[in-house]
């Protein structure tokens, strides 16, 4: 068998399959169902500093080939995280990143500290697509100012890996990835979701409570694709792919591409078991190819 492992920055992955945040709980909900120690790795759903409730019901809608959520970051906030999920995930034998949301570079700055104590919590995944409260709503990630004052003030804060989530809503999402690399990201991950909308024509209102939502599922897949490799080349840290990933071919394509990791999400809601049957399918691939790792194949894309 192709070995398997990957490094982003000080870590080393036992495969390249991680599960994207929102989509996977704590883990523990899935536990069940999907042997999680034999994932990558889990990116568990977004943290923040004080408890959300959320958006209004409907907060989830499907659509051709996806799905639309506006959820809200409903959480309990790190310190519930820190005191009662934290002691039941710590010794889950794979990588738990946690996923941190905020309204201000203070905010974020302060969770990440926060979860920085934790042991057995090796990095933590900044969702930088949140509106910066202080400048209007405007999500931090859309422009380099915003992303970089954010990656600024967490860096300070956190010492150990820091990812940083993009935003696809940009016009070039190369140029913000590159001004988190400037601040002190370890490693990027994209996309997160699209903005889109679904309406009832019958009702003539939206389907969700908020009008619109973040699209997810296959149906994003060529855009994140696209992104990752625009990425990939104009950084010099690791990359790692989402975005309408559900197969063994999809994980190979972000990888071409330039992924060393990618991060499994929508796909986990109609097959719980998605993420074993893309390594295991990865794994195949490299086999019938003559592959020793997939390393050999992390941006072995011919342009």
């Amino acid at each position: 068998m192709a070995a398997l492992n990957v490094k982003i920055n000080d870590i080393e992955f036992k495969n390249p399959i991680l599960t994207a945040s929102g989509t996977f709980g704590y883990g523990l909900e899935f536990a069940d169902l999907v042997p999680l120690n034999q994932l990558g790795g889990i990116i568990v759903k977004g943290t923040t500093l004080h408890p959300r409730q959320g958006n209004k019901y409907p907060r989830m809608a499907e659509t051709p080939h996806g799905m639309l959520n506006c959820v809200g970051l409903q959480n309990k906030g790190v310190d519930y995280f820190c005191s009662e999920i934290y002691p039941k995930i710590k010794d889950i034998d794979t990588h738990m990143i946690v996923n941190v949301s905020g309204n201000t570079p203070d905010d974020y700055a302060e969770c990440a500290a926060r979860i920085d104590a934790l042991d057995k919590i090796p990095a933590i995944e900044l969702n930088i697509s949140c509106p910066n409260v202080k400048e209007g709503g405007m999500a931090f990630g859309v422009t380099c100012a915003g992303a970089a004052a954010v990656v600024k003030a967490v860096r300070r804060a956190y010492h150990k890996t820091l990812i940083v989530k993009l935003s696809p809503n940009v016009t070039d999402v190369a140029e913000i990835a590159r001004a988190c690399e400037a601040e002190g990201a370890d490693s990027v991950s994209l996309i997160n979701t699209l903005m889109g909308m679904a309406i009832d024509i019958e009702r003539r209102k939206p389907v969700l409570s908020i009008a619109t939502g973040g699209l997810s599922g296959p149906a994003v897949k060529p855009v994140a694709l696209r992104m990752v490799w625009q990425v990939a080349k104009a950084v010099n840290i690791p990359v790692i792919g989402l975005g309408g990933i559900s197969t063994a071919k999809d994980a190979i394509e972000f990888f071409m591409a330039g992924a060393t990791a990618i991060q499994i999400g929508t796909a986990n809601f109609v097959d719980p078991m998605a993420t074993i049957h893309v390594r295991d399918g990865v794994n195949r691939w490299l086999d019938d190819h003559g592959c020793a790792s997939v390393t050999e194949i992390i941006g072995a894309l011919n342009v």
